[in-house]
């Protein structure tokens, strides 16, 4: 887990201090609840949903738009303070596993990335210092992915920070997201 952090500071351009400033303070109470996640999730996937780039689209093409802007929204307000949504309907995040189907890859990290930073930049309820934090967040997150996917396509297990040495905690996609 460690090198991939390190990797994906390397690849980001983001230190991991600065990719975790989130957990500094809690951004669901800063930015006053759901909402705001609620508004940056459906502008960033109606942004992916009409990417010019067929490439890019057709990573996303077996998701349904509403379902994909739910996840993503019920993750952010978790790991960003609020309440455990993702968890309570979906189970452990365990992002590299969920991402593993897709081609988690430097190209794609930046396509996903442009939309995220449009969709950041136009979302008006959320302030200007949380849009930075958040932006290091993605940007170290995305290139986490994209690490994460390098090893597992090399057929090499990925442990989770809480998995034991056993073999189940070795991250899987257990229901295809």
């Amino acid at each position: 887990m460690e090198s991939l952090q390190r990797k994906a500071s390397e690849w980001s351009g983001v230190a991991a201090s600065d990719a975790f400033a989130i957990d500094e303070t809690n951004l669901f109470e800063t930015l006053g609840g759901i909402q705001p996640f609620v508004d940056l999730c459906t502008n960033f996937y109606t942004r992916v949903f009409d990417d010019e780039e067929e490439w890019f689209r057709s990573i996303f093409a077996d998701s349904k738009k509403e379902d994909a802007i739910r996840n993503l929204y019920e993750f952010l307000v978790q790991r960003m303070g609020g309440p455990p949504l993702y968890s309570q309907r979906k189970g452990h995040p365990a992002l590299i596993g969920r991402h593993r189907p897709f081609p988690v890859t430097h190209q794609a990290a930046e396509r996903w990335l442009q939309h995220m930073q449009q969709a950041l930049d136009t979302t008006s309820t959320i302030d200007p210092d949380s849009k930075i934090k958040m932006m290091n967040f993605f940007r170290h997150t995305a290139y986490f992915l994209v690490a994460g996917n390098e090893i597992t396509r090399q057929g090499q297990g990925v442990l989770c920070k809480h998995a034991t040495s056993e073999p189940a905690a070795v991250l899987q996609n257990k229901d295809g997201h």
